[in-house]
C-alpha cells in the first residue's frame, strides 16, 4: 500500500491490515482532506442529507460516529476523549456518557455490592449504542460509507427530520 492510499475504519480487528484502495468505496461520502480534519481534530457533516455524522481524528486513526449522543443528544464534537478501561472513548459534553470510538458501546461504572466498604466499581458495556460508520482515505481525501445495519442503535433518534427541526430548534442557545 503506497503513503497516499490508506483505509483507516474502526472495526473489531485493528490487526488486520486495511485493503488498498485507489478510488472511493460505492456508496461513500466525500468529508474532506485528510490533513484539514488533522489540522481541526473533529469535523461535522450532514451526509446523504439524513445523517449528521462527527468524524475525528485521535492517535493517529480516524474514527466516524453519529454527531449526537445516544442517551439525550449532546454534540459529541465539543467532548473529550478518554481512555477508560483500555478503550479510547467519547465523553459527551452534556451527561458525561461515555461512547467507545471503535465500536460505539456505551459504558458505565458498575458496583456488584454497593454496601461493601471500601466500593469495588469495574467497567462494564451496555452495548452498542453508539452508530458508527467507516471511514476510507484515498489519497488524502476521507470518505464516510453510512453504516446500514437494519438493527436499531440509540443514536438512530436523533438522526430524524423531526429532531432536526422541532427538537433541536427549541433547545435554549448557549449565551455568548
Amino acid at each position: 500500500m503506497s503513503s497516499e492510499e490508506e483505509t483507516s475504519q474502526t472495526s473489531s480487528s485493528p490487526s488486520s491490515p486495511p485493503p488498498s484502495r485507489s478510488s472511493p468505496p460505492p456508496a461513500s461520502h466525500f468529508i474532506g482532506k485528510k490533513e484539514d480534519i488533522v489540522r481541526a481534530g473533529r469535523v461535522t457533516k450532514l451526509v446523504n442529507g439524513c445523517r449528521d455524522v462527527l468524524v475525528l481524528h485521535h492517535q493517529g486513526r480516524l474514527h466516524a460516529m453519529d454527531m449526537r449522543c445516544y442517551h439525550s443528544g449532546g454534540a459529541l464534537q465539543n467532548g473529550d476523549i478518554e481512555e477508560f478501561n483500555g478503550q479510547m472513548c467519547i465523553v459527551c459534553p452534556w451527561h458525561k456518557y461515555k461512547i467507545t470510538l471503535a465500536e460505539g458501546e456505551g459504558l458505565y461504572q458498575a458496583v456488584d455490592d454497593p454496601t461493601a466498604k471500601p466500593l469495588r466499581t469495574y467497567w462494564r458495556s451496555k452495548g452498542v449504542k453508539q452508530r458508527i460508520h467507516k471511514v476510507t482515505e484515498v489519497n488524502g481525501d476521507v470518505y464516510v460509507t453510512l453504516n446500514d445495519s437494519s438493527e436499531a442503535v440509540d443514536s438512530d433518534v436523533y438522526q430524524t427530520e423531526r429532531y432536526r427541526t422541532v427538537l433541536l430548534k427549541a433547545q435554549p442557545k448557549p449565551k455568548t
